[in-house]
């Protein structure tokens, strides 16, 4: 079988999982609604039970689809940040990105009590957690951005990006230590991620941002392949690698600014999807890659979704207990094979 059938095949398998992992995210919950149900409301056929119609279409679509979208987004921004630093263990939460987001809502949860106010506008619960998690991860993106201006060396720019994490996860214990019981427990409870934060009334502007991110991904296909030759080939070829490495870093920062914000900090699945992607499809070329990873990703956070709610009437499961049971033997192989 030649490489373009079996690449063929191997996305029409990707897409047949999405879709059927979509629809088992739909029937499963504490409250069964029968399949057929399921298929109605979707249609828009149904004339039952409105609370069954209010369950799918405003709590599991909803949480199902940010699922897709998140897992996507993730596992994009870990092979762009593999590929830029040629570091296998690169990934979205490594520049401290999701630990400026983090640092954001532990200041309006734990310090502000909930509120964010200004003397022009004043924000409270769910939405001033979106709004402070959003500024705190585009602030340590532009930090970034700033700092890469001044540091050439790629694996420098990668410890800073480590640095900064430290020193905003420092804060966050900071203010954990200050805060009262139930700032500290509604902390923890974002921190443990959850694709439920996404309603249908803000649905629109989450897809418009991931899809956009993910477009412009797609555009440094080119840029992407011949960095894997290395640097100097890369400036023979008339490829900036600073001007590449910013904006490749503004793509990865509006992404998971975006998901952090709406799902708190999803762990692994940005770091051990690309490395799924590579080896189902057994290449490098990222116009084969870049999309794999996003089905990969959109896979295995509909899968670790699923898991969340088998409990059923017991409760979720948090959804960074599961990513790590799913995301870690894939690292451990990667480490494996290498050594």
């Amino acid at each position: 079988m030649s490489a373009m059938k079996r690449n063929t095949c191997i996305f029409m398998v990707l897409a047949i999982a999405i879709a059927l992992l979509f629809v088992l995210n739909l029937a499963t919950g504490s409250v069964r609604i029968p399949f057929a149900d399921i298929i109605g409301i979707l249609s828009g056929r149904y004339v039952g039970k409105e609370s069954w119609q209010y369950i799918v279409m405003e709590t599991r679509f909803p949480q199902a689809l940010t699922a897709v979208l998140c897992g996507a987004s993730l596992s994009v921004c870990g092979l762009m940040l593999q590929t830029a630093f040629r570091n296998p263990l690169a990934g979205p939460d490594v520049f401290g990105i999701s630990s400026g987001a983090g640092l954001g809502v532990a200041l309006v949860m734990l310090l502000m009590g909930g509120t964010l106010s200004t003397s022009m506008f004043s924000l409270y619960g769910f939405l001033a957690v979106l709004m402070a998690a959003f500024a705190g991860a585009v602030s340590v993106t532009a930090l970034i951005l700033f700092l890469s201006t001044l540091v050439r060396s790629s694996v420098l720019l990668l410890i800073v990006g480590l640095m900064v994490g430290y020193v905003a996860s420092s804060a966050v214990s900071l203010l954990n230590f200050f805060a009262s019981e139930d700032g500290v427990k509604s902390y923890m409870v974002w921190g443990m991620g959850n694709f439920g934060g996404v309603s249908m009334n803000h649905m629109l502007l989450f897809a418009l941002l991931c899809l956009t991110g993910v477009l412009l991904s797609l555009l440094l296909t080119k840029p992407l392949n011949i960095l894997l030759l290395g640097p100097q080939y890369a400036e023979s070829l008339g490829i900036s690698i600073r001007r590449t490495r910013n904006i490749l870093l503004a793509v990865v920062g509006l992404l998971t600014a975006v998901t952090t914000a709406f799902c708190g900090p999803v762990s692994f699945i940005g770091l051990a999807m690309p490395h799924v992607a590579r080896l189902l499809f057994r290449t490098e070329n990222h116009k084969v890659l870049l999309p794999g990873s996003a089905l990969c990703g959109a896979v295995i956070a509909l899968l670790c979704n699923f898991i969340c709610f088998i409990p059923g009437e017991l409760g979720v499961i948090p959804l960074n207990a599961v990513t790590p049971f799913l995301g870690a033997p894939v690292i451990l192989y990667v480490i494996l094979r290498r050594k």
